[in-house]
């Protein structure tokens, strides 16, 4: 073997090596949720020479559904819809699956590909900070057992710990010191608190709350629910709710064929609602118009139309509400229009300067949704990303963020969140992330950040799309910052976002190289030639069966074009 040519400084080890040596790299991801679960999955399934560790702040695994266990938490999206494209889960127990089942899920997804070896439960990390020097984060973790603290270092940092992951109670004099019943939030349940016989005050009416009432309704002696701004009840998201008969799972369990075109049909179902979003589409006017008719003929009550929205269906996350509307006109619920501003030791007082008895308060008010870490972040230039983010949130395509090398973050800023099947923008987004994985870990980088200029530039496409979407109508919703800016969301459907996330535009980042960055070419010889169990005429064949070449052919063999037929239409759901 010929030496290979010399350069000056150190001595890269690369140049002894064929061309894209895979160097040993550290990865640590920050949450043991869906998404960090899927990074575990995809880097296991296609790397080697790696460590990976998952810091998990909790005692198990699963993230928003271990967390989240109050009465009525389901999936507000079918459940066939729920699951990664490439596991299907076919005993599901109902369109709409409730927490415990969808938690089970993802703990046999992980215990199936032996992901636990990666994770460490009970460990929080407390702060990162970019060493630009070492081209390395350098971690602190907070070990839950006994508050001893970790410090712990990686090439590449990923943040999967979500978006609705830091619940947070309302801001109302005299909650927690005052009332002497009990306080609960949805995502802090006590599952010793029996509500059996009591009065409870019930405060929101978000996708917690619309849950929440008409699973405790039939148990508790009243609910008075209060509710401060109108909010779209949807009957359902086109599939109505329905307990799957043995029947049906044993269709799933033994026709692949039926249960893959069963599957097939809810995607697709739930990708076709993207005209909901689009202000002055025929399927938005038409949308709004008769959920207004069928929210009004569920309550049955003139005095409660006032929850009808004024602005357009789809401003604020869709809820399918089964029995919510009906909770809401019973008898046994008091609706009472305003906030609560105050507690007495016995109950609430509204901003209308009552007060209202109640045995139980249970805070159905959402989560911290500004998408600031909740530990510093300090990339380079000692920027802390909770400052950078404190008033907008502006990443890049909802997985980069500026002055943060190294750094990746699952379902950020500018995320498909709410914009059709959401894992399916997760696996697009731990697609891309593992494309950088893999230039880093055979190219010569010491390290890659968006550039600053480009997150300006996508952020101003952005909000010029939002203007004519329904997300920025008149109305409060997590998906907007405090100015009303959509911060949260994607400019576009989920099978847009896919095709936009397939190909990186690695343009749009600042690579920098250790020394001279061609030294990954190494020492002339292929990663075939050092392999003697490799076919080295591997390119000969009798017909050509490279991959086109061109976006559009390369779609279109993807996505089977021709073989379906899908009428163009605005079609007008519910």
């Amino acid at each position: 073997m010929a030496a290979p040519v010399s350069f000056r400084g150190p001595t890269d080890p690369r140049l002894n090596k064929p061309v894209h040596d895979e160097r040993h790299m550290r990865i640590i991801c920050i949450g043991a949720g869906a998404s960090g679960l899927l990074l575990a999955y995809k880097l296991q399934r296609s790397f080697e020479n790696y460590e990976l560790v998952v810091y998990e702040k909790n005692k198990d695994i699963g993230g928003t559904w271990y967390e989240n266990k109050y009465p009525g938490c389901a999936c507000d999206v079918p459940s066939h819809t729920y699951t990664w494209s490439f596991e299907p889960k076919k005993d599901w127990s109902s369109v709409y699956a409730g927490s415990d089942e969808i938690k089970q899920y993802f703990t046999d997804f992980a215990n199936k590909y032996q992901l636990l070896k990666y994770v460490k439960l009970n460990h929080a990390v407390s702060s990162a900070i970019w060493n630009e020097r070492s081209g390395q984060w350098d971690v602190e973790v907070q070990n839950g057992e006994d508050g001893s603290v970790i410090k712990d270092r990686c090439d590449i940092l990923i943040n999967a710990t979500g978006f609705l992951n830091s619940w947070k109670m309302p801001d109302i004099k005299g909650l927690e010191t005052v009332f002497k019943g009990k306080v609960l939030h949805t995502a802090g349940w006590d599952e010793s608190v029996d509500l059996t016989g009591k009065h409870v005050g019930l405060i929101g009416n978000g996708s917690s709350a619309i849950q929440v009432l008409p699973a405790i309704a039939p148990k508790v002696k009243k609910v008075t629910t209060f509710i401060r701004s109108e909010t779209w009840v949807a009957p359902t998201q086109r599939l109505a709710q329905h307990v799957y008969t043995p029947e049906e799972r044993h269709v799933f369990e033994t026709d692949p064929q039926a249960f893959l075109e069963y599957r097939k049909s809810q995607e697709t179902a739930f990708s076709t609602l993207f005209g909901i979003w689009i202000s002055d589409s025929k399927m938005q006017k038409g949308t709004t118009a008769n959920l207004r008719n069928a929210m009004k003929k569920a309550l049955n009550n003139e005095a409660l139309e006032w929850i009808i929205p004024q602005w357009g269906f789809g401003c604020r996350r869709l809820t399918p509400g089964v029995g919510y509307l009906e909770a809401l006109a019973s008898e046994k619920v008091q609706v009472v229009r305003g906030s609560v501003v105050a507690t007495t030791e016995e109950g609430c007082v509204c901003d209308d300067g009552k007060e209202y008895p109640v045995d139980i308060i249970i805070c159905a008010t959402g989560f911290d949704t500004s998408f600031k870490p909740r530990f510093p972040v300090i990339g380079r230039g000692g920027v802390d990303l909770r400052e950078q983010w404190d008033r907008e949130p502006k990443s890049y395509l909802g997985v980069g963020a500026g002055n943060m090398p190294n750094y990746f973050t699952f379902t950020g800023p500018t995320s498909p969140l709410g914009n059709g099947p959401v894992l399916a923008g997760m696996e697009a987004q731990a697609d891309y992330m593992l494309k950088f994985v893999n230039r880093y870990q055979t190219e010569n980088i010491h390290s890659f950040a968006p550039k600053p200029e480009v997150i300006e530039e996508w952020v101003a496409f952005k909000n010029n799309f939002m203007k004519n979407s329904t997300w920025n109508h008149n109305c409060k919703s997590w998906y907007k910052n405090a100015d009303g800016v959509v911060t949260a969301l994607w400019p576009g459907s989920s099978l847009h976002y896919i095709e936009v996330m397939r190909d990186p535009r690695y343009e749009d980042w600042d690579f920098k190289s250790n020394g001279n960055r061609f030294n990954f070419v190494g020492n002339g010889y292929s990663q075939t030639e050092s392999d003697m169990t490799a076919d080295w005429a591997y390119y000969i064949t009798d017909h050509d069966d490279s991959p086109y070449l061109s976006r559009s052919k390369y779609r279109k063999v993807l996505t089977r074009s021709g073989t379906m037929k899908h009428e163009v239409s605005d079609e007008v759901l519910f």
